[in-house]
């Protein structure tokens, strides 16, 4: 399994093909952008290492304590972490939950201090909806899209540079080209 240092060399090496990619597929730079920046966030920050003390963990600073939950659940290179199909989007809709449950808690830490009214649920939920719009009208009605497709290509250049690392080291190189 190649080191956290060559996992970033590669993230980096393939940033400007991916942009390339992504400005032949959608004729758009800004979208070719989003794209290049989700699979640098991807593969920096929102890799499938974050289910170990990895160096994509530790980047995490003092919020890391978030993917503690997430670290403990899965197992390290499971489908679930390091799967093409659901890794990324897991890792999204955890990190969506997180967040959600980060700032129900902090509202209500504020409102219980203050003696205010507790939102409910369909309040965060309104709030989600209006950030949602937000980002469409900063980054456009597929930048969110392009976003996740850089975010998800990032993964899987990790996880296939891990399959080619497994392969190398096995002496089964043949098997994986």
């Amino acid at each position: 399994m190649p080191s956290g240092k060559t996992h970033d060399v590669i993230t980096i090496f393939l940033t400007t093909p991916v942009f390339a990619g992504a400005y032949v597929a959608t004729r758009d730079i800004w979208l070719s952008t989003f794209v290049s920046a989700g699979f640098l966030f991807g593969g920096l920050m929102f890799g499938p290492d974050l289910d170990t003390a990895s160096k994509q963990y530790s980047r995490w600073s003092f919020v890391k304590f978030l993917w503690f939950p997430y670290r403990n659940f899965f197992k390290h290179r499971s489908r679930w972490s390091h799967g093409l199909i659901f890794g990324t989007l897991i890792r999204v809709i955890y990190f969506m939950g997180v967040a959600t449950l980060a700032a129900f808690l902090t509202t209500y830490a504020y409102a219980s201090y203050v003696g205010g009214k507790l939102p409910g649920i369909w309040e965060f939920a309104r709030v989600w909806s209006e950030l949602r719009g937000y980002s469409n009208s900063i980054l456009g009605s597929n930048g969110l899209i392009a976003m996740f497709t850089g975010m998800w290509v990032g993964a899987a250049s990790h996880t296939f540079t891990d399959l080619a690392g497994s392969y190398v080291k096995t002496g089964r190189v043949t098997e994986f080209l």
